[in-house]
């Protein structure tokens, strides 16, 4: 089984916060994200600062393309991110427009999404897909538990490198043991601890420990 990648998701509202936290943890992650909020605050200067500061690591873009795939993609690319992603009430033709400019699209299963939907993406050679539990069902007193696992199961069983993320902590990646679960996805709980960096690798450790 493959060694489930730790991505840092940085949603911050201004640049130099973000690159602070990013410098932070930048050699210890695998996977540095560029948030929904920060492209909104700062647009694609958040992803040429974080190439620039990291020019080796894998790079996320989080615009959660809804139209114009094609267009958002090449953008996202020529400032530097390597992946990006689309929520899952996009169309399969604007996920097929981005995914001939970037390298990979990550669908984002937010709200009423079905199986045949997943295997419409697949189907159009879509095959990575991030599962959340949102901040807002999070903060309504949402917790993680048996039903995202079998979801998740599902996903990896029909062909999709799945990723998670929402309110995760170490003990949170317990529940996902022997899952193939392709990357964990954190932010505040790497930049909202007193020691980010002592979080990140606390998360590698716990990582290494379950799956290696």
């Amino acid at each position: 089984m493959t060694l489930p990648k730790l991505q840092i998701a940085c949603d911050h509202s201004d640049l130099p916060s973000a690159l602070a936290d990013i410098k932070a943890v930048g050699d210890i992650v695998d996977i540095l994200e560029v948030g929904t909020v920060l492209l909104l605050q700062v647009g694609d200067e958040a992803i040429k600062c974080f190439r620039a500061l990291y020019p080796d690591k894998l790079i996320v873009a989080d615009p959660k393309c809804a139209d114009a795939g094609g267009t958002v993609a090449a953008n996202i690319r020529k400032a530097g991110a390597d992946y990006m992603t689309c929520i899952c009430s996009a169309t399969v033709a604007t996920m097929k427009a981005a995914a001939k400019e970037i390298d990979q699209v990550q669908v984002e299963l937010y709200g009423d999404w079905t199986y045949e939907h997943a295997q419409a993406w697949l189907d159009a050679g879509i095959d990575q897909a991030i599962y959340h539990q949102s901040r807002d069902a999070l903060l309504a007193g949402e917790t993680w538990g048996d039903k995202d696992l079998n979801k998740v199961k599902k996903l990896i069983d029909m062909g999709f490198k799945v990723s998670v993320t929402g309110g995760l902590d170490v003990d949170t990646l317990d529940l996902f043991k022997g899952v193939n679960v392709y990357t964990f996805i954190t932010g505040r709980g790497i930049t909202q601890a007193e020691n980010p960096a002592k979080a990140a690798q606390d998360f590698q450790d716990k990582i290494k420990e379950l799956w290696g």
